[in-house]
């Protein structure tokens, strides 16, 4: 495999990591950092690094699931494999995805529907469609996504020739901290070990079975999409700052977007936008539905059938959908801050797990940086626990790196060396 398939497994990539939802964040993260700006997309997009390192990384490790029960044992690896499915596939990216698709597909367009009954339609379209999956879906993904993407590189391309309005001083005193949580939001880090099986069925596919073959097909995948990511990320980002001064600051993201995108595109813009998006979120909600269902018939070994599972996730993500797309990313916050972290903590040990002869280590960061987190978000949702606001890096939304840099030396420590360099 060549150049030319490296840029085309780099594209797909990109598309799997930038979901039509993910485009609400970088805008809104802007507005509030105003001239600190970059700073914020610089601490969002540190997380998407470490999504595209994650990568090379699972894969060189086996793959998504043996990477993880590799390195943090069975028993955590499960725990943590599940917990992203129940964010990614459950709890929080479904209903936000409909939430998302109202806001910007059917609000800018009209007042005669409901959150209530749209959320009942769009997740009983995504019921029929994932229950019998059809060429239709695959066909309109894979239409939409360049479309997408096209859309969004003009409006940032628009927003550059013409700016909107000058960049101010920033209105919120830590954007650093603002673009990490930002980055959670994303969930591109713990959606990882599902994207590695992708990436694997795709190399096998392809007659690349082995890491030594995948190696270099790899790495330059995930380049690929890193820059476009960064290309991407860094337009919105910009563009946000450059609104700040002439949109409604009480804004949320979703509205945030439409108003950039009517101001420099007009009407036409906004539903160009609104069909695209309302079509990308609807398919990525039944890729997600699709995969958490088949998750989930697999662990409880067909007690839990296909179907039940898809009419339970529906029923779920219509509930949770109801209560409003900044309700959802605000009750989203606190879990994935505490999830986000220890998943971050692996890829980054996996990455170096030819150097790594003590298992222990990936157990004791592992650990040290979901204790650090939970106490941390316990302290900034509940005012528990303020002795944590005294640990390094706090302001930054890194408080739980040193605990897990001590979690790890003491695993280092407390564990024996493996020669084989694996976790057994």
């Amino acid at each position: 495999m060549g150049t030319g398939s490296i840029l085309v497994s780099g594209f797909a990539l990109f598309a799997m990591f930038f979901g039509a939802g993910n485009l609400i964040f970088p805008p809104y993260l802007g507005m509030t950092g105003g001239s600190q700006w970059i700073a914020g997309f610089l601490s969002f997009f540190l997380v998407e690094i470490l999504s595209c390192v994650g990568i090379h990384a699972m894969l060189h490790g086996g793959g998504s699931i043996r990477a993880m029960q590799k390195s943090v044992g069975a028993a955590p690896g499960a725990v943590l494999n599940t917990a992203a499915i129940l964010c990614t596939g459950v709890f929080i990216a479904p209903p936000r995805t409909a939430a998302t698709t109202y806001e910007m597909a059917i609000q800018p367009l009209t007042d005669k529907l409901d959150l209530l009954p749209f959320s009942i339609l769009f997740f009983a379209v995504v019921f029929l469609l994932t229950i019998r999956p059809t060429r239709v879906v695959d066909i309109v993904g894979r239409c939409l996504t360049p479309v997408l993407i096209l859309g969004i590189l003009v409006l940032i391309l628009a927003g550059i020739l013409h700016p909107i309005g000058p960049i101010e001083p920033p209105v919120s005193p830590n954007i650093v901290q603002d673009g990490l949580l930002a980055g959670y939001q994303a969930m591109d880090i713990i959606s990882v070990a599902g994207f590695a099986v992708i990436i694997q069925a795709t190399l096998s596919q392809s007659g690349l079975r082995t890491w030594p073959q995948q190696r270099r097909h790899v790495a330059g995948t995930a380049c690929v999409a890193g820059l476009l990511l960064a290309l991407v990320y860094s337009g919105l980002t910009y563009l946000g700052a450059t609104a700040g001064v002439f949109l409604d600051q009480g804004l949320d993201q979703a509205g945030l977007i439409v108003a950039i995108t009517h101001q420099l595109l007009g009407r036409f813009g906004v539903i160009v936008l609104a069909i695209v998006v309302g079509f990308a979120c609807l398919t990525t909600s039944i890729g997600l539905f699709g995969a958490t269902a088949s998750y989930f018939q697999r662990i409880t070994h067909g007690r839990l059938s296909y179907r039940a599972g898809i009419m339970i996730l529906s029923v779920i993500g219509c509930a949770i959908c109801n209560l409003g797309l900044s309700t959802i990313i605000e009750a989203a916050s606190p879990i994935l801050s505490v999830i986000c972290p220890p998943f971050m903590t692996t890829v980054v040990l996996l990455f170096f797990q030819d150097h790594i002869r003590r298992p222990g280590l990936y157990k004791g960061a592992a650990l040290g940086a979901t204790a650090a987190s939970l106490l941390l978000a316990l302290h900034s949702y509940f005012k528990l626990f303020p002795l944590v606001s005294c640990l390094p890096f706090y302001d930054y939304g890194f408080g739980w790196l040193i605990p897990a840099i001590v979690g790890g030396v003491l695993g280092w420590l407390l564990s024996k060396p493996d020669s084989a360099g694996a976790e057994q």
